[in-house]
């Protein structure tokens, strides 16, 4: 059976006014739109064409949510944990009402996500700069005493990122974080900052919408990642990261279980993001669509959900059904019909929901969809 989904974007404040509207081809609503939630998360469960929620078709089962995602300005710095973590945390706030803003753990699920761009770039920070990289950056904000006292601590043995993250979040240095952001933007408008320019205007970019706020300095640390439509990057569990700008394509694990770690007025709970983050440095794999083919596939490591891009030329494809699946049409115009049933169009920003009991579907058109599923091993 195919069902056909909608839902309204999300207004959160870091939402673009346009790039959602453009994607659908309707005149922008004046509001920041930031998501649109397919899934039938108890949080916001996509509306089922004909009337109620997907919720009431799967009972609440489905292991994974699909998102449009657009950034029209940074997203708080935040990390996920993993499954134990999530158990963990939810037994510990136990006595705590789901809603209360104390509660670190909506759920006892891990969050690992993947976001794929569709806008020509789709500006990220993902996990965190090895430190050595880190130290060379610093080279083109000056010798102040911030950025000074920024580089005696990493310099230290240890964990030293773990350190200056506690640091930079703990309240004691703010004198240093406001040092430090001017040293940033003073650098930003000069030509001295070599193969860290980039770096450097996108985080003087943050500051401008963050000003004075400790997770800008926090975003130093962090790896700057500009991906490419069709590009790709996966983010585990443990892993610090921040969305900046664009328009994506975004499939998680089903969970609402966020620590956040600076820009942002919400909450911010130093000991268990420190608990939970994984300071191992290095680069975070960009995944590359190969160019070959209509099917683009983006491997991850965790059993709850798959994604694949669909580029569609006039030449049906068809793909096997293996459990709850969704077609999101993203460009083009793009139809979907079940083994032996009639196309489906499916407008650009809406999905298709194909229930189990289906063992083939068959797109067709000139465009293009993305097709979520639970991965290989949990179907």
């Amino acid at each position: 059976m195919l069902l056909s989904l909608t839902n309204a974007p999300r207004d959160y404040a870091w939402g673009s006014d346009t790039l959602l509207a453009e994607l659908e081809g309707r005149t922008p609503t004046g509001a920041p739109e930031a998501e649109v939630w397919f899934g039938d998360h108890p949080g916001d469960p996509a509306d089922v064409d004909g009337g109620g929620t997907l919720d009431q078709v799967t009972g609440g089962a489905l292991p994974y949510l699909l998102k449009l995602l657009a950034a029209g300005r940074p997203l708080s710095i935040q990390v996920h944990p993993t499954v134990a973590q999530a158990r963990d945390g939810w037994t510990r706030e136990g006595g705590l009402s789901v809603d209360d803003p104390q509660r670190n753990y909506r759920d006892d699920n891990h969050k690992p996500e993947l976001i794929v761009a569709l806008s020509e770039t789709f500006e990220s920070l993902s996990g965190l700069r090895p430190v050595s990289d880190t130290l060379d950056l610093l080279t083109a904000l000056g010798e102040s005493a911030g950025v000074t006292a920024l580089r005696e601590r990493l310099g230290v043995e240890g964990d030293a990122l773990r350190d200056v993250i506690a640091w930079l979040l703990g309240g004691d240095a703010q004198t240093e974080v406001d040092d430090i952001i001017a040293a940033v933007e003073a650098a930003a408008t000069t030509a001295d900052a070599g193969e860290w320019a980039p770096a450097i205007r996108a985080i003087a970019g943050v500051a401008k919408h963050y000003p004075g706020d400790p997770g800008v300095v926090v975003a130093l640390l962090m790896n700057h990642v500009v991906l490419r439509r069709g590009e790709g990057v996966f983010l585990r569990a443990g892993l610090l990261h921040a969305y900046l700008a664009g328009l994506g394509v975004e499939i998680m694990a089903a969970s609402d279980n966020v620590l956040r770690g600076g820009l942002t007025p919400k909450r911010i709970d130093v000991p268990e993001l420190l608990s939970i983050l994984d300071t191992t440095p290095g680069e975070v794999p960009v995944l590359r669509p190969s160019g070959d083919g209509a099917i683009t596939a983006y491997p991850v490591p965790v059993p709850d959900f798959s994604l694949e891009r669909i580029a569609l030329d006039g030449v049906a494809v068809t793909r096997p059904v293996s459990g709850p699946t969704m077609v999101l049409a993203t460009a083009g115009e793009v139809s979907v019909a079940a083994a032996g049933g009639e196309p489906r169009p499916v407008a650009v920003g809406a999905v298709a929901f194909v229930t189990p009991d289906e063992e083939t579907i068959t797109l067709s058109g000139t465009g293009e969809a993305f097709v979520a599923a639970p991965g290989a091993t949990r179907r």
